[in-house]
């Protein structure tokens, strides 16, 4: 496709060109793993300022994350092409239970936005055993003619 972008001479806008590609995906594509108690999820997004062009939040026990690449000034240069996607990206992650969201801490390094998040010890209360009778339902609330 590209090919016949660049043989026709058509300037197809880049979000065009992406989908048309089979590109149009706009989120991030993360690694997830635990190490020991933590959660650590990684992504790759280079050339971004990580003060600037990264928010992470963390809002119903879901990680938020939210990165911003701008096309650069030499766009408009004549034989400019570029297969770097621009422009914003996002991921949500749900956390397991009992993280502490308190815990949450990023670094940026070559590249790579690595985030940890620290886990509980135990993960899960206790369980509950719950009783099964036989017959009828045993529930104040249930109807007179219920039968289980």
């Amino acid at each position: 496709m590209e090919n016949f972008f660049r043989r026709t001479g058509i300037d197809v806008p880049e979000p065009v060109r992406r989908f048309l590609q089979g590109e149009a995906e706009g989120g991030l594509r993360v690694e997830e793993y635990r190490d020991g108690n933590t959660l650590v999820v990684r992504t790759d997004i280079p050339g971004i300022d990580p003060d600037h062009d990264i928010d992470i939040s963390v809002t119903d026990e879901t990680l938020h994350i939210t990165a911003r690449r701008t096309e650069p000034d030499v766009k408009d240069l004549p034989g400019y092409r570029s297969e770097v996607r621009y422009g914003e990206f996002s991921r949500s992650v749900p956390m397991p239970w009992g993280a502490n969201p308190e815990t949450v801490v990023a670094s940026y390094i070559d590249g790579v936005l690595e985030i940890r998040v620290q886990l509980p010890e135990h993960p899960g209360g206790p369980a509950t055993k719950v009783h099964v009778s036989r017959g009828r339902n045993q529930s104040p609330d249930a109807p007179e003619n219920y039968v289980t």
